[in-house]
């Protein structure tokens, strides 16, 4: 049997503007009334101090964009930050594009067809038969099925697969409107852009896929959605997806851990996907972990913001290029469902 190795990640961001820039600029004028006021607060204790957008609304307000504009944008930007993602993790791992057996591509900012596989794949030079998948509308979570997937398919077919999860979240902005809705002032002060890619292949040295596992609480299915509108996509977040979280995520870790026989204290390293400031700080609760356990997460977050399903893998390349780099990490994230997924790696050279 193949043991399923992350051999080679690859970043791309685009370019980059404070948090507190980005209040001034524009954020500040986008709320009115007595939104403002407390829109000011939330940006202010968001943990994030710099985030990144391929639609940067200190260059170009989008807000008033139609969906079908904002979708035509997306294939624009998303195609040449997918293409340097994926260019990265190729030289990392050494291989040729059409070494690749699968191809699986996770987003839901944008759709398009032919999609970003397809596109990539035929600008990359993969194979005519190399197989593709695409996994949209998982949202912040969808990295780790598509991990899973990646990892299930090196296993069967002793080939090497790559994994694209690329987020252009700037597109997203809503109208100014002057009624409070807490969920959007969250959404506009956490979210950010970036494209991550991972190949993963038949053993070698890198990061061992050795579980991946999820629960889903669908009592909770109203409490995080990403609904398409005529002005692009709106986020609901409630309040209440913290304590969701607090209920599972320790059973759900404790059960991973056990399978392999091991505690949460031979874990030194914990990509746990920064939704925000409470959820980190409840996570870190739940599981007892020391304070550093989630300096990753929380660094991420403040350089990077929230960048939807890439949010994981760029904490993973935080991990492993650390001094020293971490030896076995949990992955864990979080989306709609309400779905927790964890994915268990060990490091082999």
């Amino acid at each position: 049997m193949f043991v399923p190795v992350i051999a080679g990640l690859g970043t791309a961001q685009p370019p980059s503007a404070s948090q507190d820039e980005l209040w001034e600029g524009f954020f500040s004028r986008h709320f009115t009334g007595t939104t403002r006021s407390l829109a000011q607060r939330i940006f202010a204790n968001s943990g994030v101090t710099r985030r990144q957008a391929a639609v940067n609304p200190l260059l170009e307000d989008v807000s008033d964009w139609p969906t079908e504009r904002r979708m035509r944008r997306y294939q624009v930007e998303a195609l040449p930050l997918g293409k340097e993602a994926v260019g990265r993790a190729l030289t990392a791992a050494g291989l040729s594009a059409g070494d690749i057996g699968l191809f699986i591509v996770c987003s839901c900012t944008g759709y398009a067809t032919p999609g970003l596989d397809i596109l990539l794949a035929r600008d990359l030079g993969m194979a005519a038969d190399t197989q593709r998948m695409f996994i949209g509308h998982m949202g912040c979570y969808a990295a780790l099925p598509g991990l899973g997937a990646a990892s299930d398919f090196v296993t069967a077919r002793g080939r090497p697969a790559l994994l694209l999860c690329a987020e252009l979240t700037s597109l997203h902005i809503q109208p100014s409107s002057a009624r409070v809705d807490t969920q959007q002032i969250v959404s506009h002060a956490l979210f950010s852009d970036a494209a991550v890619a991972a190949v993963v292949m038949p053993g070698g040295s890198g990061y061992a896929v050795r579980e991946v596992t999820a629960v889903t609480d669908t009592s909770t299915a109203d409490h995080m959605t990403w609904d398409v509108t005529d002005a692009g996509f709106r986020m609901g977040l409630s309040p209440k997806v913290p304590q969701v979280l607090s209920r599972h995520v320790r059973g759900l870790v404790d059960d991973l851990l056990a399978r392999h026989g091991i505690t949460s204290s031979e874990v030194d390293g914990w990509a746990v996907h920064p939704g925000g400031p409470r959820i980190l700080n409840v996570v870190e609760r739940e599981l007892a972990l020391p304070p550093l356990g989630l300096a990753a997460s929380r660094a991420t977050l403040d350089e990077h913001g929230n960048c939807s399903s890439p949010t994981v893998l760029l904490i993973l390349d935080r991990l492993g290029r650390a001094t020293p780099a971490a030896r076995r990490i949990v992955m864990l994230a979080f989306g709609p469902g309400l779905t927790l997924y964890a994915a268990l790696l060990d490091r082999q050279d």
